[in-house]
């Protein structure tokens, strides 16, 4: 029987565009909208601290941490809008009244070639006390806009507004990693088996590739084969095999007893780990 399982984590984003784009393939790099405008730049009741010593309500607002998708990476598939919280913890005497994030590529925000996502909606900040307070706010991504090259360590741009409308802005506070999709299913053959007969098994590894918006073998890519007894609830590796150049596997082992077998890919820093629910095989 073929088993089949996806491992996704929920991402977020904006575009700024109103290029078409086809579904099925993303946009080439150069078309690309730059990094969306965030922060004081689309707040117009916000004021910068002024600098030097200045009364502590004027101070700029203190941005103590920027949490993106809960500290997991964003897995984007090949067509579905993911979305993705962002929490934004900061303070002020005067207490925190509103913020905004970005998460983008490039050398810099005002580069053209630069490339980043915003913030969908205004922020809901909830106060743990007077001073601090806590905002989150969604990022959606659109896959229609990536490319394969994406799938790395992006910038996280975080700003806050206080209750007297002095900002703070820092446009690489922190990182988080995009990667792509992956997809692995199973199949050990034939149903039933001799006790002492081979059992085949096979699968194939996939993740997205966001420029052509379909899924594409993993190739030559270590995968653990492993195995689990009817009678148990754990797991044991049996071997490694790799994937061949379009993604697929294939291996055999001895039938022994009834049991589930199962690939185990640990994933890279592009592509997450994926593992797909046991096939059963009756041993007779």
């Amino acid at each position: 029987m073929r088993i089949r399982a996806t491992v996704a984590v929920a991402t977020g984003a904006l575009a700024l565009s109103a290029l078409a784009v086809p579904a099925t393939q993303a946009a080439p790099s150069g078309d690309r909208p730059g990094v969306p405008s965030y922060g004081s730049a689309t707040h117009q009741d916000s004021a910068a601290a002024p600098k030097g010593k200045a009364r502590a309500a004027a101070e700029a607002p203190v941005i103590s941490k920027a949490v993106v998708n809960g500290g997991k990476p964003i897995v984007v598939g090949t067509t579905a809008v993911k979305k993705v919280s962002v929490a934004i913890t900061a303070s002020h005497p005067s207490g925190i009244a509103d913020s905004d994030a970005i998460i983008w590529i490039g050398s810099s925000v005002d580069d053209p070639d630069s490339f980043g996502f915003g913030t969908t909606g205004p922020a809901n900040c909830v106060a743990a006390n007077a001073t601090t307070s806590t905002c989150t706010q969604t990022i959606e991504v659109d896959p229609t806009w990536l490319i394969n090259s994406d799938s790395r360590t992006w910038n996280v741009g975080v700003w806050v507004n206080s209750n007297d409308t002095y900002s703070a802005q820092n446009d690489k506070f922190g990182k988080t990693n995009l990667q792509r999709l992956s997809k692995l299913d199973v199949n050990a053959a034939p149903e039933p088996v001799k006790k002492g007969g081979t059992i085949t098994i096979t699968g194939k590894l996939s993740r997205a590739n966001w420029e052509t918006g379909t899924y594409k073998g993993y190739a030559t890519q270590s995968v653990q084969l492993q195995f689990r007894k009817k009678t148990s609830t754990t797991y044991s590796t049996v071997k490694t095999v790799k994937t061949s150049t379009t993604g697929t596997l294939k291996t055999t082992s001895k039938a022994t007893v009834d049991g589930y077998w199962r690939w185990n890919f640990g994933g890279t820093s592009t592509t997450p780990a994926v593992i797909p629910a046991g096939d059963f095989v009756d041993v007779k």
